[in-house]
């Protein structure tokens, strides 16, 4: 992994925030970003996300991400500090003492992970969710009326994975980059497939989720909805990539999630 440590003058832009800095490092974890980096500086320890900043680049996820903030402090580390120019954009969370989680069959993380999820789960939906309705599996479905289903009053995160659920001396759900309004199954519904590709079985994925509110007062008619919308999905990704054996590896998982919902 290329060290995605912050290019000179977006340091230059961030050290008004973490003073001079002393020391840099990149994550072990994330992706999609241009700069993931450790800083400890002279004013503190902070974790550094950023993007550059051209037209038609990332800048609504970030603006998401920096907006919902406030709104999930209760599982999600505090933003600091953030930066705009016309090159970047960078946000300055406090760092936390936390690895990415495994969801394994017999990981000692999985009451962890279900916790932060029913901790998501009773965030009340703030205001500025309202207009960002839940559209990322709409392509999917079989008609408007499926589409209904996957509908809702509850605060999505969406991108339910190992390495935006931390745990550690905290427990963490980092990357909120496309927070919505939708069904309150669609984080479990993540959730369990995660579960399925990690190795469990999908009656096992299930039963971890049995005493989550948000699974258990859901409609089943929805849950299918989205199971198969998860399948289309993964699918047409792995047409798109077959270079990329992972997609198959996903499209494989979500067949096993419609096979055991249609049994």
């Amino acid at each position: 992994m290329r060290d995605r440590l912050p290019a000179p003058d977006l340091l230059a832009q961030i050290e008004r925030f973490t003073g001079p800095v002393k020391e840099m490092r990149p994550t072990k974890r994330g992706f999609s970003s241009d700069v993931l980096a450790l800083v400890d500086g002279g004013l503190g320890r902070f974790f550094v996300k950023g993007i550059r900043n051209p037209a038609g680049g990332r800048r609504e996820q970030f603006l998401r991400e920096r907006l919902i903030n406030e709104s999930v402090h209760t599982v999600s580390p505090r933003l600091c500090w953030h930066v705009e120019s016309s090159d970047w954009m960078a946000l300055g969370f406090e760092q936390v003492e936390a690895e990415p989680s495994r969801f394994e069959p017999g990981s000692p993380d999985l009451p962890a992970v279900l916790d932060l999820l029913r901790r998501i789960g009773d965030i009340p939906l703030p205001d500025l969710v309202v207009d960002w309705p839940e559209t990322r599996w709409d392509a999917f479905v079989a008609d408007p009326a499926e589409a209904r289903l996957l509908r809702g009053d509850t605060l999505v995160h969406g991108d339910v994975a190992p390495g935006n659920f931390l745990v550690g001396s905290g427990n963490w759900v980092v990357d909120w980059s496309w927070p919505t309004r939708g069904a309150a199954f669609i984080d479990p519904g993540v959730l369990v497939l995660q579960f399925i590709a990690a190795g469990h079985s999908p009656a096992a994925a299930e039963d971890l989720l049995s005493e989550c509110p948000a699974w258990l007062t859901s409609d089943g008619r929805g849950i299918d909805v989205f199971a198969r919308a998860n399948l289309r999905m993964w699918r047409h990704r792995a047409e798109r990539f077959p270079e990329q054996s992972w997609l198959r590896e996903m499209e494989a998982t979500a067949r096993a999630w419609v096979d055991h919902r249609s049994t």
